[in-house]
């Protein structure tokens, strides 16, 4: 089989960044230089929402699904650097030619890697393919919004129509599947102030879980999967979140509301 690979990013502002753009002192702490872009920001379009460009990566969640069966993990601070997180992320996709899958991963996720990569000195050919070293990704790559080597499903989904996008936490749980616990993207700069990695960490591994559970039911619904084959892949998951046997997970199986 062709494996699955659903991914996700946490970031937090790229400080070191802000610092060099805006000529900050060194007196500024990096929770001011922080409050200092955000207010910029806001001050420009009302949003605290940064840059792609000034996104430093922390996390890369994946939930791969392929013929060695299914399994999460997770790129993250402290133990990798930034550069090193996405060139893994990379090095995977090269290694395994998966299909991706992602929730707003064409208007978030992948730009940030793509802008944080090129700063990092990140290299990905086969990602960046479009058919000069495999004639198949010629009609069928990562880059062009309407090939499906990256499924964006927030965007397939919406028609490609920005006022139609659902948020991912409430369409799965309205699908019985666990959702957002515990923490959203707008925590994770707290989160990273007061040292809980462990727990963004977490949060991410489960946004991946439920992509990838959204993805099942589409596969279903589009004909790709009969219900006997879509029941078993959820089985399947389940089996495997269950002998992990870890806090987050049991939170999720317990809030999993249907199969």
């Amino acid at each position: 089989m062709i494996p699955v690979l659903s991914f996700d990013i946490e970031t937090i502002p790229d400080i070191a960044g802000i610092r060099v753009l805006h000529e900050l002192p060194a007196t500024l702490s990096d929770s001011e230089v922080a409050e200092f872009a955000f207010q910029k920001q806001r001050a420009k379009n009302g949003s605290d929402f940064l840059p792609h460009h000034l996104q430093r990566v922390v996390v890369i969640s994946c939930a791969l699904h392929g013929d060695d069966g299914f399994k999460v993990w997770s790129l993250a601070e402290p133990k990798s650097g930034e550069g090193d997180i996405i060139q893994r992320f990379f090095d995977g996709i090269a290694k395994y030619t998966p299909q991706i899958v992602s929730w707003n991963g064409g208007g978030f996720d992948l730009p940030v890697l793509h802008y944080r990569g090129l700063m990092h000195g990140v290299t990905a050919p086969r990602y960046w393919d479009l058919g000069e070293d495999d004639r198949d990704f010629k009609w069928n790559n990562y880059i062009s919004r309407y090939h499906t080597r990256h499924l964006d499903l927030m965007d397939l989904l919406a028609m490609y129509q920005p006022r139609a996008n659902a948020p991912l936490d409430d369409l799965a749980k309205l699908m019985g599947f666990p959702g957002k616990l515990g923490m959203d993207g707008s925590a994770v700069w707290g989160a990273w102030q007061a040292g809980q990695i462990d727990d963004i960490r977490d949060y991410c591994e489960t946004d991946v879980v439920n992509t990838y559970l959204v993805y099942l039911r589409f596969q279903q619904m589009r004909g790709h999967l009969t219900k006997n084959a879509h029941d078993a892949a959820i089985e399947t998951i389940r089996q495997h979140l269950t002998a992990l046997d870890a806090p987050h997970w049991r939170e999720f199986l317990a809030a999993w509301k249907v199969g």
